[in-house]
């Protein structure tokens, strides 16, 4: 494969860079962690709330698809197999030690373009906004109560904002299984909430 520049590197899809560092040019490989560095560190944030653990599993990622790169298939988009790797040394981690994953709701106070999540309408759970008026403590126990199935999809969509195919991809799940753990997840942190928020409430 013929060397490029630096330049026309940056001009490259995540995927062609990858077929790049498959051939043996480590400077494409320096592009991919440029442009995932925040991405990723951001997206770990989320599931560890703790930016030790968030640094040393970005650093673990990145090394890993540097050791991994012959096993990446140009089949599959970089991002959702660099997500993949993150998301199951997260869990490897939380299991290691013998607790569960705290998914927090807050932004990063390091990030200046990071969103918190927000609740929009008291009786669904749309894919990007939350309603402004619950309370975040209560939105995050509530979370927390959620099977770990139920919560990692969720969390996912509602929080990473990641397409079906991607959450099926990362998951290792079928589409069918993903909207339906989706949706009855959005469910039960609906019922959650009533209950936090609204505890006794009688409903006619």
């Amino acid at each position: 494969m013929e060397a490029l520049s630096r330049a026309e590197l940056q001009q490259l899809s995540d995927e062609d860079l990858m077929e790049h560092f498959q051939s043996g040019y480590e400077q494409a490989f320096n592009l991919l962690v440029e442009r995932y560095q925040d991405r990723l560190h951001n997206f770990l944030y989320r599931y560890t709330h703790n930016h030790n653990d968030c640094e040393d599993l970005v650093q673990e990622t990145f090394f890993r698809v540097f050791r991994s790169r012959h096993s990446y298939e140009r089949i599959a988009k970089f991002s959702t197999w660099m997500y993949t790797i993150a998301i199951n040394l997260a869990k490897s981690l939380y299991k290691k030690k013998k607790r569960m994953t705290k998914v927090t709701i807050h932004k990063d106070p390091d990030d200046s373009e990071d969103r918190p999540m927000k609740l929009e309408d008291p009786d669904i759970l749309p894919d990007d906004v939350l309603h402004e008026k619950m309370c975040m403590d209560e939105l995050e126990k509530a979370l927390m109560e959620l099977s770990e199935d139920f919560r990692e999809v969720v969390v996912l969509r509602d929080i990473q904002q990641l397409s079906y195919d991607e959450i099926s991809e990362i998951a290792d799940l079928p589409m069918g299984t993903v909207k339906s753990r989706i949706n009855r997840g959005r469910a039960k942190l609906q019922e959650l909430l009533e209950d936090h928020v609204f505890p006794g409430t009688i409903t006619a």
